[in-house]
């Protein structure tokens, strides 16, 4: 950077950072929120230390229309007013240039702009949401600012790194509720207009600085310490807020406990947004959520969506300690942000709800790493992020999911008592005396992961691991991984870390207890990456996989590795490292498997086998996996029984919807059969919320050009309704019908104002029939 006399505009442009010679203290913003004309105005004072020589300060903004008459530069103990020389927004960065004829004094300063900006339709930065109150559409205004858009509210320094306090104060219509993160301090009301004063907050980053304004009703709870916890959604909705009000208050004081660290603030906002880009927003003190992810009905809502709450809330909660008290300083460091959070969630929720296997769970979490991170195209854990443009690309699986994996994998490995950035590495390893720098940096400095290869000789077990790609190309990665497996039964087991391209290993004391021809016909197995811990693959010899087969058949296997064994399966199959058949033989030792998160996974597996095998082999596919499925569906039958627990409900929709799906003729006639009562009354106790996406799939399957009564009738559903679960099961079943025009017909209406934005992803569920059809009208 040249010499603060030298500096120009110029100098700013292209830099992926914004120059260090200056840091925030205080915000002092002041918003006036017109909602009928889209619009809002404002100041902002930020206090600033100037800590080395410059004429410039350089923030950033976007969107906004700075006055430059405004702008004012002042000091402590002085009454004169710098006025900038130039004030300049580059647009493609994103960031003001306040240049003045003098270079700025050292130490504190303050800096006051005036600007206007609109209320956009982009879900981004301040925008619009629509929702209805007595027949009328409204307007209220929220900010998502995660990850550079707060930005697009008041010029700031939108780099996490730059923590300040903020004190906010509001103008806004008399009759709205308006939030910000902390509570109001003053509240004054002039005819039609109110003013509230917000406290000021402790410093935090200004990704999670947050407003809401608009028509809500509230519940409220009460920490044991007096703190307040709300959920607010629209006016007549608020009973659908309780269970997630009961989970954050409980989950509240769990992370208490576990961070031995009380909640930082003076109470918690929980807010049900209509139109929201992302699940969930972790704003420190004002949390906002899509009202899917928020509000749970036990009239309309499934047992998914209950669960699917709880673990929402509890991951938003878990980033008020991990990403906003303690904050990354680079968006580079994401991935541990949302790793952490997603784990602690899992963590929550099964001390919450034990009875829901959480953690068996949590595999769905690991396989959706596991397949992104298997392509070419991957990025590693951390990457490097050289511009603002580039950070929304590594909001991605690798970020959250693997990322949680990596956690999950450490923490098993050491232990949960040695487990309370290379920082953190460092404690870690101090505390379990194990090289965990160096594993974590083989882990998250580079992208994928490894398929161990394992063959048995004698009382030799030879491993092997090489990068794996879903492709089936070679990569060149190498990793430390933290192997575990167990021969015969889950004790004794072998742990040691595998830091080479190929390891021996000598088992005979492990198998001396397991006589492979014993009278009892007992098979002799070993079974590597216990429980499913380690974020990598395993591909057998033929010995080995016949072994796990009768693991699997016997019931030898644990919950986790049943499902570990047929997710690493379906992947190498992919890969073409084994065959088709392999995979679909080691699944027939699944057919007498009742459970919900073994049977969860194996139908995801079967519906991608369908929607890939050819038109030759698909029928007889088809059939094979029905007669898989079918045991335990007519075990749970289409009603609910009185007592059932959680699982099992989940259990019973995930069957039917995969029966219907594979074609399963008298599954869709009861589909259809149900959907017609359901139509004449709503509330019917033959179609619960569970068992109707089912129903609206199976109704789907009959629909055609010249018979479009089930589409007709779901579209009506779908405006009658004002249940965001509700119409987001209409969604993903309006496009599986195998006639391609209602499938163009169904893509078409995700287009119309009658869907809001963030819902249209949920219309592409598509037939295989339609697959051809879709990606057309996409292009």
């Amino acid at each position: 950077m040249a010499k603060a006399e030298q500096q120009s505009v110029e100098d700013f442009k292209g830099q992926a950072r914004l120059p260090r010679f200056a840091n925030p203290k205080r915000y002092v913003i002041s918003l006036r929120v017109d909602l009928a004309r889209c619009a809002f105005s404002g100041s902002s004072t930020i206090a600033v230390a100037v800590v080395s020589s410059t004429r410039f300060l350089v923030l950033n903004a976007a969107d906004l229309a700075v006055d430059p008459a405004s702008v004012r530069f002042t000091t402590p103990g002085s009454s004169e007013e710098l006025q900038p020389s130039e004030v300049v927004a580059v647009e493609e960065d994103e960031i003001l240039v306040v240049g003045f004829d003098t270079t700025l004094p050292i130490g504190d300063g303050e800096l006051r702009i005036e600007f206007i900006g609109t209320l956009n339709d982009q879900m981004r930065g301040f925008y619009r949401s629509k929702y209805e109150y007595n027949g009328e559409i409204r307007n209220m205004a929220v900010t998502q600012f995660e990850a550079v858009d707060a930005r697009r509210c008041f010029p700031c320094w939108d780099e996490p790194a730059f923590k300040a306090t903020f004190k906010i104060t509001l103008e806004v219509p008399s009759e709205l509720v308006a939030l910000s993160n902390m509570p109001v301090a003053e509240e004054k009301v002039d005819g039609v207009v109110k003013t509230l004063s917000f406290e000021e907050s402790p410093i935090m980053s200004t990704y999670l600085v947050a407003i809401v304004v608009g028509l809500f009703d509230y519940i409220e709870d009460k920490l044991p310490d007096g703190t307040k916890v709300r959920v607010y959604c629209q006016v007549g909705k608020s009973s659908q807020g309780k269970f997630a009000l009961d989970v954050a208050v409980k989950s509240l004081q769990l992370y208490e406990n576990y961070f031995a660290v009380p909640y930082p603030l003076p109470k918690l906002d929980m807010v049900a947004i209509p139109d929201f880009a992302a699940g969930a927003m972790e704003n420190y003190g004002l949390v906002t959520y899509r009202e899917t992810a928020l509000l749970y009905d036990d009239r309309l809502s499934s047992a998914s969506n209950k669960q699917s709450v709880a673990i929402t809330v509890a991951h938003e909660l878990a980033h008020q300690w991990f990403g906003n008290l303690v904050t990354m300083e680079w968006w580079t460091h994401l991935w541990l942000n949302e790793g952490f959070a997603s784990w602690v969630s899992y963590l929550a929720v099964d001390s919450l709800f034990p009875e829901w296997k959480i953690w068996t769970q949590f595999l769905e979490e690991t396989a959706a790493g596991l397949m992104l991170d298997a392509l070419s195209e991957s990025h590693p854990i951390e990457v490097e992020i050289n511009h603002a443009n580039e950070i929304d690309a590594i909001f991605d699986s690798i970020s959250y999911d693997k990322g949680a994996s990596v956690i999950r994998m450490l923490q098993s490995y050491l232990g949960a008592e040695s487990f309370q950035t290379e920082d953190l590495w460092a404690v870690l390893e101090e505390k379990s005396r194990e090289p965990v720098k160096d594993l974590m940096n083989s882990w998250t400095k580079q992208q994928g992961y490894p398929v161990i290869y394992a063959n048995l000789k004698k009382h030799e077990l030879e491993l092997e691991q090489a990068q794996f790609l879903s492709d089936g190309s070679s990569g060149t990665g190498m990793w430390i991984i933290p192997v575990t497996l167990c021969c015969g039964s889950y004790n004794p087991q072998e742990k040691f870390l595998l830091k080479s391209k190929y390891h021996k290993l000598d088992i005979k004391e492990l198998v001396s207890s397991h006589d492979p021809n014993n009278e009892n016909g007992e098979r002799f197995w070993i079974k590597l990456n216990v429980d499913q811990t380690g974020f990598y693959r395993v591909k057998y010899d033929d010995e080995l996989a016949a072994g796990i087969r009768y693991a699997v058949q016997a019931n030898k296997l644990s919950l986790m590795d049943k499902i570990g064994v047929v997710e690493d399966s379906y992947a190498l199959s992919v890969a073409c490292k084994q065959t088709l058949s392999s995979l679909l033989f080691l699944l027939s030792a699944y057919a007498e498997e009742f459970d919900y998160t073994v049977l969860s996974h194996i139908s995801c597996k079967i519906a991608d086998v369908v929607m890939d095998a050819t038109p030759e082999l698909a029928n007889d596919i088809k059939l094979f996996l029905i007669n898989l499925l079918l045991s335990a569906a007519k075990k749970l039958g289409w009603d609910p029984k009185d007592g059932e627990n959680h699982l099992d409900v989940m259990l019973r929709s995930d069957l039917l919807v995969a029966l219907v799906r594979l074609g399963h003729e008298e599954t869709i006639n009861e589909a259809v059969k149900r959907f017609n009562i359901f139509l004449n009354d709503r509330n019917t106790p033959l179609l619960p919320p569970d068992n109707r996406k089912a129903a609206y799939l199976g109704v789907m399957q009959t629909v055609s050009t010249s018979n479009k009564s089930g589409f007709e009738s779901l579209l009506r559903i779908y405006t009658e309704t004002d249940q965001s679960q509700e119409r987001v099961r209409v969604l993903g079943s309006l496009a599986s019908c195998p006639d391609k025009e209602i499938v163009l017909e169904a893509l078409n209406f995700l287009l119309t104002r009658k869907v809001r934005n963030q819902d249209a992803i949920y219309g592409l569920g598509i037939s295989r029939q339609g697959r051809e059809t879709a990606w057309v009208w996409l292009k």
